[in-house]
């Protein structure tokens, strides 16, 4: 039932006013002053206030002030019923925060029509506060969910660079970079010594962001090292993208595919096997101060599109100061200051001026930072750098 309170210090008026209103269906209460009107209505909390104007010694104007101090008061309908009728008493009354007037005498008709007016818009503006309180509820829950999400993504991510291989020490050693974007991505690499004399080496991309993308990735470095993949060669390159090719047809990995690039390092021999399928060549730089630069790739598709892609062996002998850069297309899609996109000539070109000044990786990824202007990069970047000390194993190269 719709609560009404009548506030008036007149009990004809009282009287009148509670049964014309009462016979509408209300639920009305009255009070006989400010203050008794004041505590009533903090108590059961009205639709409606009809309030007189001209009382002692609280009179109305202090009354609707009160109340709609109140912050569960504030959106009651306030009526007020005054004698006045110039303008400038009915700005008096808006500025103290009355909604209505309603002038004496009374017409009960009239009484009736502003009453139902006044509480359509009481119930329209109570439908807005509860809508507003369950998009603050819902913006609340979403917050949660998103930080939630956050964490789950941090989570994997962890997870994802746990798996990654400690560097390599000795006649082979390794420098890495593994930066994820914003969101969880699909790069993941390894290098190990699959005999005494053999070193796989590779880095894979998955399509897309995410959970998903991750766990394919996931799913290829473990498949790899644990070298499960049946009647698979591990020290032929195509072979083994050929294997992972069977393995991993997008049609049944939710239209996902990869990139990678996958070689070997024959020690005895000091030559690398590699083939790609779909990635970026990787770089090989010979020399210190005038570099060499030599593109390792070969064609292929990637991995997924089609069941019966082939992919080529290529080769490659190192020679003494010989470093080999693999990295994934994150590495050199970083947008410039001016808006452009780094690219893949002028990242190799950095690579080669961050080579002959004996940098590290982490040198390299502040330049990268800075071009970004500091900024998430908008996918994984990840690269490794593979040193090869072959006067180690021969003094006389």
């Amino acid at each position: 039932m719709v609560k009404i309170l009548i506030i008036d210090d007149d009990p004809t008026i009282r009287m009148v006013l509670k049964r014309a209103l009462q016979n509408q269906g209300y639920t009305v209460t009255v009070a006989s002053s400010g203050e008794e009107g004041i505590a009533q209505a903090q108590q059961i909390h009205p639709a409606l206030i009809v309030c007189d104007w001209m009382m002692s010694p609280i009179n109305g104007l202090d009354v609707c002030r009160c109340l709609k101090a109140n912050s569960k008061l504030s959106t009651t309908f306030f009526i007020l019923l005054t004698a006045r009728g110039e303008v400038e008493d009915r700005v008096i009354g808006l500025d103290a925060g009355a909604d209505d007037f309603l002038a004496k005498p009374i017409d009960i008709n009239e009484l009736k029509a502003r009453v139902r007016a006044g509480l359509r818009l009481y119930q329209l503006n109570q439908d807005l506060q509860h809508q507003k309180q369950v998009l603050e509820a819902l913006n609340q829950d979403l917050q949660h969910q998103k930080q939630l999400l956050e964490t789950e993504l941090a989570d994997a991510g962890s997870y994802v660079r746990s798996l990654l291989p400690a560097p390599l020490t000795g006649t082979v050693t390794t420098e890495t970079l593994f930066i994820p974007s914003a969101q969880l991505g699909g790069d993941s690499f390894d290098y190990y010594w699959i005999d005494d004399d053999h070193l796989v080496l590779y880095l894979l991309d998955v399509s897309g962001h995410g959970v998903g993308s991750a766990l394919l990735s996931v799913s290829v470095l473990n498949l790899l090292r644990s070298q499960s993949l049946p009647n698979t060669n591990f020290c032929q390159p195509s072979e083994v993208l050929k294997s992972l090719n069977y393995a991993f047809q997008m049609s049944e990995h939710d239209d996902k595919y990869f990139t990678i690039w996958y070689g070997v390092y024959d020690r005895c021999r000091h030559q690398i096997s590699y083939a790609s399928a779909g990635h970026p060549p990787a770089i090989l730089l010979v020399g210190d101060t005038t570099t060499q630069v030599q593109q390792l790739g070969s064609p292929g598709l990637p991995i997924g599109f089609l069941p019966d892609a082939d992919f080529e062996n290529e080769s490659v002998y190192l020679q003494q100061r010989s470093t080999l850069y693999i990295f994934s297309d994150g590495a050199y899609e970083i947008s410039q200051p001016n808006g452009s996109i780094l690219g893949k000539e002028a990242f190799v070109q950095l690579l080669a001026d961050s080579h002959q000044q004996h940098n590290h990786l982490k040198q390299l990824l502040n330049y990268l930072q800075n071009l970004n202007q500091g900024s998430n990069f908008e996918d994984d970047l990840s690269l490794l750098k593979i040193q090869f000390n072959l006067s180690a194993l021969n003094p006389e190269l």
